[in-house]
């Protein structure tokens, strides 16, 4: 058997060592903080020692090397042994172990790509596992490279739904440049795991997953190498190591102790402790991991341009959840580099076009948008891909964690969510997504694109593709008129005045479907003799707040925000803030109000005060006022 699967006693002996260094590193560095996981980092010294100084193949001088494999640390709390690694590998200097968790330090309580060797942040448990898996999607059909990407999961973490679904991506993807190892040390923060240490109920689920599988003493460095080199050998199947472990081995009392989760070793027996363990060790050598094969692809991501002008004319009637798979299909040709994730929404956001066109860089991700969202998360990483996710914008509440995640992460990923609002229709109050601009101008460094006919959805999908930090695009379901010519020049937190005069009263501020109610407003207004100004902000965030004052000033000091959403957290809110050092500026918010039900459009749009008749209705009364 090769060298990689039985290494000689000396190599052995030296991981058995560094294992042990990383112990002392964690203990030392939690002690010094006063804070910090160094059990958790006990239970997985062995396992990281393996793969950091025996099976991963990198350059330690080059973190973010295209080649290199990859690991991620879902058990995020265990950072510590993370840093511990690299100080022994040289990518940083033991002294700043003992900032950890320090405010002018990188050493993070949690993982965060400040360091050039995390490609994405984690901590909040269960998510690790899908960016591992969008990593090795990436490099097995995008890059169609040999780096493989190992994720280092704790055993609570598993009962996370999120893990199953990623599990059950990898084995359909048949990720075969992928392990997933459950250090299964049987307690968690609060108490035992569901499991303990049952190790056979993990291989009996993941096998069930369709993973190749086994079962390892997981404080074996002999098990361990033979473990990953045997996953290395498995052809069309992704490999779950189940490492049974002891959280906090080597700590005399502590070891498979309750109630050691989160706490430093007393710093009254933190020497002693670090002294057993020293003695343990044999040997002061280091190993040098292997180089990478180079083998990815150059390429570029950056200044993506659409290679022609929108394509339609003033007056045409189209979705912009249509325009918005037209654009993703459109951007696909400009550059190779697009691919587009979707949850079983295809037919629906139409990303169905992209996948007509492009199929060998589709993703589907089925009925999983917490997963969609970590493998979108890990297709970017390293800057290897343009990703774009779609669903129903209702769906994407629920992954609200892996997007802040993703955001902590600085991820360039770009969310578009359909079917927003009352607008909807029949589907009813399930479909309708009213917490979306909430959700995402929470969310930092996102930029919102609410584009409100098909030239301005191109236009946002083009310069989302080229925008530092998440964006977000909101499209709609009912056909809308085209009101932007072809030529039209957009830019992000550049609002449009789309309908003006000398002699208008009040400013009306709506975005995507509210913006043609407003519009019908103002025809009906301007049959009575009432003149409107209607601005299309096309960004929520950011927002143009000089072009909303300046036209406020202009109208009396007169704003009428309306939106497809609720009141909270939306457009009127956000308009609210921007005029906000303008005490002479009113602003009157029309959104959605209550729980909606099923109806038409038109319908809903009225009994839910954001349709024509209510601006109308809501301009006379401002002006009354």
């Amino acid at each position: 058997m090769a060298d990689d699967a039985v290494p000689d006693g000396k190599t052995v002996q030296v991981l058995r060592d560094v294992a042990n260094r990383l112990r002392i590193h964690s203990i030392r560095a939690t002690c010094a903080s006063g804070s910090g996981h160094p059990t958790s980092c006990c239970s997985a010294a062995e396992i990281v020692s393996v793969l950091f100084f025996h099976t991963m193949r990198y350059r330690q001088t080059d973190p973010e090397h295209p080649d290199n494999d990859r690991f991620v640390l879902s058990k995020g709390h265990a950072a510590p042994v993370l840093y511990a690694a690299w100080a022994e590998a040289g990518g940083i200097s033991e002294s700043d172990l003992l900032s950890l968790r320090k405010i002018d330090c990188d050493l993070e309580g949690h993982p965060t790509p400040r360091l050039s060797f995390v490609d994405v942040a984690t901590g909040s448990l269960g998510q690790g596992l899908g960016a591992a898996c969008g990593m090795a999607y990436t490099g097995k059909y995008f890059d169609k490279a040999s780096y493989r990407v190992f994720c280092l999961m704790g055993d609570g973490e598993s009962s996370e739904g999120s893990v199953w679904e990623a599990l059950s991506f990898a084995s359909h993807y048949g990720l075969d440049n992928l392990v997933a190892i459950f250090d299964v040390n049987r307690l968690g923060q609060s108490g035992v795991t569901p499991l303990e240490h049952c190790t056979d109920v993990y291989e009996k689920r993941c096998e069930a997953f369709g993973w190749n599988t086994y079962l390892v003493d997981g404080h074996d460095v002999e098990a361990l190498c033979q473990a990953f080199w045997q996953a290395a050998q498995v052809k069309n199947k992704p490999t779950a190591v189940i490492a049974k472990t002891f959280k906090g081995r080597g700590i005399p009392n502590v070891e498979n102790a309750e109630n050691w989760h989160g706490k430093p070793m007393p710093k009254d027996r933190a020497d002693a402790i670090i002294k057993l363990i020293e003695s343990q060790i044999e040997t002061n050598k280091s190993l040098v991991p292997k180089p990478p094969a180079e083998e990815s692809p150059q390429i570029s991501i950056t200044g993506v341009t659409m290679t022609s002008p929108p394509a339609y004319r003033v007056g045409d009637k189209i979705a912009t959840r249509k325009a918005y798979g037209l654009a993703l299909a459109k951007l696909g040709h400009a550059n190779g580099r697009v691919i587009v994730l979707d949850s079983d929404t295809k037919n629906s956001t139409f990303s169905e076009l992209f996948k007509k066109e492009h199929p060998e860089r589709f993703i589907e991700c089925f009925i999983a948008e917490q997963n969609m969202v970590s493998v979108a998360l890990g297709c970017a990483a390293r800057g290897r891909t343009i990703a774009f996710a779609s669903t129903f914008a209702a769906y994407l509440t629920r992954a609200f964690d892996q997007i802040r995640m993703g955001a902590i992460s600085q991820t360039n990923i770009n969310l578009a969510g359909s079917h927003c609002g009352v607008c909807i229709g029949e589907d009813g109050p399930s479909q309708m997504a009213l917490e979306d601009l909430a959700m995402f101008r929470s969310v930092p460094n996102c930029t919102i694109f609410y584009p409100s006919d098909a030239v301005s959805t191109e236009h946002a999908v083009c310069l989302a593709a080229s925008t530092k930090g998440m964006c977000y695009i909101r499209v709609s379901q009912p056909e809308t008129t085209v009101i932007y010519a072809p030529q039209e020049n957009f830019e992000i937190g550049q609002a449009k005045v789309v309908r003006q005069s000398v002699n208008d009263k009040v400013t009306v501020i709506g975005a995507g479907v509210t913006l043609h109610e407003a519009l019908a407003a103002a025809a009906d207004l301007s049959k009575q003799g009432i003149s409107i100004r209607v601005i299309d902000p096309f960004t929520i965030k950011p927002l143009d707040a000089s072009t909303i004052i300046s036209n406020a000033k202009a109208t009396g000091n007169q704003v009428i925000t309306v939106e497809d959403h609720c009141r909270e957290g939306g457009l009127g809110e956000a308009v609210c803030a921007a005029v906000s050092g303008e005490p002479d500026i009113l602003v009157h918010q029309l959104a959605v109000s209550g729980v909606p039900q099923s109806g038409k459009t038109s319908e809903l749009l009225d009994r839910f005060g954001v349709g024509a008749k209510r601006i109308v209705a809501a301009v006379k009364y401002t002006l009354m006022n």
